[in-house]
């Protein structure tokens, strides 16, 4: 049995032709074209499906979409997607069986790396656990007895909006102190590079002096690993923060298995290992037991992934 997966976002339109036993069989990816319009990417979209049907010897069972934006209750509708302009409300499953005459079903990007794992990747192993995906911002999903949590509306998961520091930094969140503005990709840095700028006589500041724009986790992550004191700090403090969330989350939900994915996870223990450390300390003892943190390798392949789990879940 196949289907097919698409993670649609601002810049570009990652598709894979999914099978339920094998996982990926051919994956590719086209530009979005954002800037031309509603119909123009739902055209891409069509494009993108018909062109891994292509690559398959049946009938794919339809389509699962991961995109940003609210997701409606029934997975056909897609409200106010951030890096869509025009977007508002789209009837995205009925605009794409329109175009390639297969089913759809859409669901947040977060949720579908959540469901990603857990049918293909390091979750497979686990009932329940709390995905967490440090990108550009901070993402989430919820699998309890291999289900994804949805909440009352479609909308649960915010994970990237739950309060550390009243008085913190700001991000994308409604007030401060969000975990997404010390752990988003690009709040991180401009945290990183704030202390940087403060020590002249480190590599990383004759590196990213006249370039802060350039700096990802993973120069972070290198110059940690050549001894880089500044940047040990640096990563051990954004670590601590995840930490103090992870906390939130296994006291409120009772899931004991947590998996981090994203670019800024590339960090690797020097992020993780701290936030195992701070959880275990401020968590009250009843969760300690069967608590883990893992890195999910699967990377962006997880939303694919999980989109396609969507349409064998939802469409076979």
């Amino acid at each position: 049995m196949k289907a097919i997966g698409i993670d649609l976002g601002g810049t570009n339109i990652k598709t894979a032709l999914v099978d339920r036993n094998e996982g990926i069989i051919k994956k590719f990816s086209i530009p979005t074209e954002a800037d031309k319009g509603k119909n123009h990417v739902l055209d891409r979209v069509g494009e993108a499906v018909e062109q891994a049907t292509s690559y398959s010897d049946e009938k794919p069972v339809g389509v699962g979409m991961g995109t940003p934006g609210m997701i409606s209750l029934d997975r056909t509708t897609v409200k106010n997607p951030p890096n869509l302009p025009g977007w508002k409300t789209v009837y995205i499953s009925e605009e794409i069986k329109g175009r390639t005459g297969l089913d759809c079903r859409v669901e947040n990007d977060a949720n579908l790396a959540a469901l990603g794992s857990s049918q293909f990747g390091v979750g497979r192993s686990f009932d329940s656990l709390i995905m967490i995906t440090l990108g550009t911002g901070v993402g989430g999903g919820i699998i309890f007895n291999k289900q994804l949590f949805r909440g009352t509306t479609g909308a649960a998961g915010e994970l990237g909006h739950v309060i550390i520091n009243y008085h913190g930094p700001l991000s994308n969140s409604v007030t401060r102190g969000g975990i997404e503005a010390y752990l988003g990709q690009r709040f991180l840095s401009r945290y990183a590079v704030d202390l940087i700028r403060q020590e002249p006589d480190n590599s990383l500041y004759t590196k990213f002096k006249d370039n802060p724009e350039d700096l990802e986790p993973l120069d972070l992550y290198n110059a940690a690993n050549d001894g880089n004191e500044l940047a040990i700090k640096i990563l051990r403090s954004s670590g601590e923060k995840l930490g103090y969330a992870i906390v939130n989350y296994v006291h409120i939900l009772d899931i004991r298995k947590i998996v981090v994915s994203g670019g800024v996870a590339k960090a690797g223990d020097w992020i993780l290992e701290p936030a195992r450390e701070t959880a275990k300390k401020y968590m009250m003892s009843t969760f300690h037991e069967d608590f883990e943190i893992i890195y999910e390798s699967l990377g962006n392949d997880a939303a694919i992934l999980g989109a396609a789990g969507l349409a064998f879940n939802e469409l076979s």
